[in-house]
Parts: C-alpha cells; structure tokens; sequence
C-alpha cells in the first residue's frame, strides 16, 4: 500500500501537468455562434471561443450505433405480412446527437494557464 505522502490528487496531478494553478470555475453561455461564455461571479470576464477547449459531448455529433433485441418476452408490434410480432431483430447506423451548448446554460469550466485557456468540464 503506497504511503499517503505518495499518493496524488486529481488536483495535483492536473496542476503537475499545466505547470499552474488549475481552478474550476462557472460561466454562463452568452452566445453559442461565436461561443462566448461569461464568468458567474465576474462580470467582466467574458470567456472567447478561441480560449475555449469543448468536449465533443457538448457538441453536436453524428456517431454509429447499433440497436438488437431478442428473446422471448421481447416484441416489437408493427406490420408485418402475417399479423405477427417482430422478437428479434438488429439495426445499425449512424445516428446525431444534439447536444451543443445553449445560450443561458450554466458550465463548469476548468481554468488553465492562469486564465488564458479554458476547458467546458459539462454543464450544470
């Protein structure tokens, strides 16, 4: 088992790897075209997009998926020549995910670089 003076917190290890202190911080999305954010608590700090790093799942995304069922006590009723229901079956494709930021959605934001940058951790 590691002494506690070898074990690292999230926080340690985040500020380890930016060389600066790491704060988290809430914003308010202004505007989503361009992405403006603006901090809660200061109101004269008005975050850019071009200081921003967004994760894809607050975007809008087109990704694969794929979709089966099957069993006995699993149906799907439609039509079908016969009048029979569907038990088993399998889908794949693409599907879009619409899950880009809106405008007036509070956002956890991680502070990087002594402000100069900043990462979208989610949404409130």
């Amino acid at each position: 088992m590691a002494e506690e003076t070898e074990k690292t917190s999230i926080k340690q290890l985040i500020q380890g790897m930016t060389g600066g202190e790491v704060t988290v911080i809430q914003g308010k999305v202004v505007s989503t075209s361009p992405l403006k954010i603006q901090a809660v608590n200061d109101d004269k700090l008005m975050i850019y997009q071009n200081s921003l790093f967004v994760p894809r799942h607050l975007t809008d995304y087109t990704t694969s998926c794929e979709l089966s069922m099957g069993g006995e006590h699993s149906y799907v009723t439609g039509p079908t020549s016969d009048g029979s229901r569907l038990t088993s079956f399998a889908f794949g494709g693409t599907i879009v995910v619409h899950n880009a930021l809106k405008a007036g959605e509070i956002v956890h934001l991680l502070s990087l670089n002594h402000g100069k940058q900043y990462y979208i951790l989610d949404r409130v």
